[in-house]
């Protein structure tokens, strides 16, 4: 089995389109392609929702580099660059679309509300005639959202048609200013944010089930959809429910799904930490039935904005995650010819080898493994709101929790597990039972999810009070809070923006405290505690542990509170050796696996600690655009460590 290369890239309508489309269907079979994507009046090329001659030039230059593609022996799809659409960017509409209208009353010029009929219909007419060519996968672009619709401040939803759809489940008319004032009060969630939320679902899904109909009917069942989506927070807000969107669009066939996880443009090695968490969220929200094909992005659209080292590492991130396919946009949309980037093929060509050798080697069913992050997909429907007033406020999940652990070298899952961490504002989001389920296990919370869990009336089961969260700029006594002092180690907690006041509770074990800049003692840092369910809590005053200046210190006192949340049968690999050397850990019925990327530009030797170290495991280092190369595992202090450097980017994988 061998890793496939999804390539977008778009030809525009001209007299030499089939040569340009010959053109890069040769290249794409030198550089192993193995499916063109077609942009359709995409970016620099977008004049607006295609309609009239303007479409008509699209379709045929579509069917010409579709019939060129698939002689040469390549399976193609279609990307039409909108379906409300992106952003205004200057461009009017000219359809009679009703517009999107954001909360604060602002129009866009561009963008279609998903309750507009016209629009629906333009929607359905648009693919099902593109449907009518045979592509394999027609995508519906993330624009298929509510938020982030530029210039809308947040996004779209709050035009008169969708307040009518509103109205008619509240029974009492209100206008645009009364709907945000009652989703975003301060407080507990307002009945109307659930009943708003409602309304945005059922008119999302209405056009997905519909459209998927068209689809499978004017293809002849040839051709099924792909969903491109955004950052599940912000899809909450929106009341996305993933089962019965990709049921709707799956029309009973199939569905396939770019989960966006990296990002668009240069960024430190260590952000694969987010990379790795964001596909695991994703993992767990797509049916197992959906194809995933994660997109290798890029913005602006040159090959300037983003190295072919950094490239490479995300690919490899998403073949590790189980990837069927690689959605690449590395090409600009304006390139006209294919063979005009050389330096592109040169990258595909020699990401190829460590991509293969990990497809060719995926387990499968194969199960995460890892502290688990639990996350509800109706999070913003339960989050009280602060004092701001702003939708933005209601999205939450747990990507700083699994920066921090990730960073620190520990694994994370999105599925169940003995060991959880709660975080933050995620703490008002479960039920009483469900934090009691949580209680009975493992249980890492920082100091905001701590001082929630206390106010609800679990403070006896966490071992400890928190009786109030101080800010930084608040004057109490002692004075400030400045370092955590553990066991003769000092660690800074300066720059923390708040800190939880813990008074532990007898049977409680004080791992560290937190002192003034003049040694003087302010409160608990971290406590551990088994509590009268047989559970195992630890505890963190710090609000904002991702925030934390890491150091070796910090990394043996989170290892430590896993192996203590542990217990009796720890089973976790932990992994050290350096600074940001970031871990997925998965078991299949053909063993384990435990990939160990590089965050950090120096080359590390990283460090397992495996509970029960097995009797033979088999190591190969993974170095960017290089063959894999079979790697040296020595046992040192109890300790498994690559013996062959990993460079910065690299991927380690281990199995046994």
């Amino acid at each position: 089995m061998t890793a496939r290369y999804h390539l977008r890239f778009q030809l525009r309508p001209g007299d030499d389109l089939t040569d340009r489309a010959a053109a890069l269907a040769k290249v794409c079979q030198e550089v192993g392609v193995d499916e063109v994507v077609l942009l359709l009046g995409a970016e620099q090329l977008h004049t607006g929702h295609l309609a009239g001659p303007e479409e008509d030039r699209w379709y045929e230059a579509a069917a010409e580099a579709h019939r060129v593609l698939t002689d040469a022996g390549l399976d193609v799809s279609l990307n039409p660059w909108v379906t409300v659409g992106h952003a205004d960017r200057g461009r009017v509409d000219a359809l009679g679309f009703a517009p999107m209208e954001s909360p604060t009353g602002r129009r866009a010029a561009a963008q279609a509300s998903f309750a507009c009929p016209r629009w629906r219909d333009w929607l359905y007419a648009h693919y099902g005639r593109f449907a009518e060519l045979g592509f394999r996968v027609l995508w519906l672009e993330d624009d298929f959202r509510y938020h982030n619709h530029a210039p809308l401040d947040w996004g779209g939803g709050f035009e008169p048609l969708m307040l009518e759809r509103l109205t008619r489940l509240t029974g009492a008319p209100a206008t645009r200013e009364e709907v945000v004032a009652a989703v975003t009060a301060p407080g507990p969630p307002h009945p109307w944010r659930a009943l708003l939320q409602q309304v945005w679902r059922t008119a999302q899904l209405e056009v997905a089930e519909r459209l998927a109909q068209v689809v499978q009917e004017r293809s002849g069942g040839r051709s099924q959809l792909g969903l491109m989506s955004s950052l599940p927070a912000a899809h909450s807000v929106e009341g996305r429910d993933w089962d019965a969107l990709f049921t709707a669009l799956s029309a009973q066939r199939g569905v396939t799904h770019r989960p966006h996880f990296a990002p668009y443009s240069d960024t430190p090695a260590r952000s694969l930490a987010s990379a790795v968490w964001s596909l695991e969220m994703q993992r767990a929200l797509r049916p197992r039935y959906a194809d995933c094909e994660p997109e290798i992005e890029n913005w602006p659209h040159t090959t300037w904005s983003k190295s072919d080292t950094q490239t490479w590492s995300e690919m490899v991130t998403a073949q590790l995650s189980g990837a069927d396919a690689l959605l690449l946009n590395v090409h600009p949309t304006h390139a006209e010819r294919a063979e005009d980037f050389p330096h592109i093929d040169g990258l595909l060509r020699r990401s190829r080898p460590a991509l293969d050798w990990v497809a060719g080697r995926r387990p499968a069913p194969a199960v995460t493994l890892g502290v688990g992050l639990p996350w509800r997909q109706d999070t913003a429907a339960r989050l009280p709101t602060g004092a701001a007033g702003r939708l933005a406020e209601l999205a939450a999940d747990p990507e700083p929790a699994a920066g921090f652990l990730l960073g620190y070298g520990v694994p994370v899952t999105a599925g169940p597990a003995p060991v959880q961490a709660l975080f933050g504002r995620l703490a008002h989001v479960f039920d009483d039972e469900e934090l009691r389920a949580m209680l009975r296990g493992g249980l890492l919370l920082d100091g905001v999810a701590a001082a929630v869990l206390t106010e609800r009336g679990f403070g006896d089961l966490l071992g400890v009070r928190a009786t109030a969260v101080v800010g930084r700029a608040e004057h109490v006594e002692p004075g400030p809070y400045a370092v955590e002092a553990a066991e003769g180690a000092l660690l800074s907690v300066d720059v923390q923006p708040a800190l939880a006041r813990l008074d532990p509770l007898p049977g409680a074990r004080l791992v560290t405290r937190i002192e003034t800049p003049d040694g003087r003692h302010w409160g608990a840092g971290r406590c551990h505690y088994v509590n009268e369910l047989g559970g195992r809590v630890a505890v963190l005053a710090a609000t904002a542990p991702a925030e934390l200046a890491r150091s070796d210190e910090g990394r043996r006192l989170v290892h430590a509170a896993v192996r203590f949340l542990e217990g009796d049968d720890p089973r976790l690999p932990l992994v050290s050796g350096a600074p940001h050397l970031i871990p997925r850990a998965s078991h299949s019925p053909a063993g384990h696996r435990l990939a160990v990327a590089n965050g950090s530009a120096d080359a590390a030797h990283p460090r397992i600690d495996l509970p029960a170290p097995p009797r033979s495991v088999h190591a190969t280092v993974l170095a960017p655009l290089a063959e894999p190369t079979p790697a040296g595992v020595a046992e040192a202090d109890g300790l498994l460590e690559l013996e062959t450097a990993l460079p910065h980017r690299g991927w380690a994988v281990l199995d046994w």
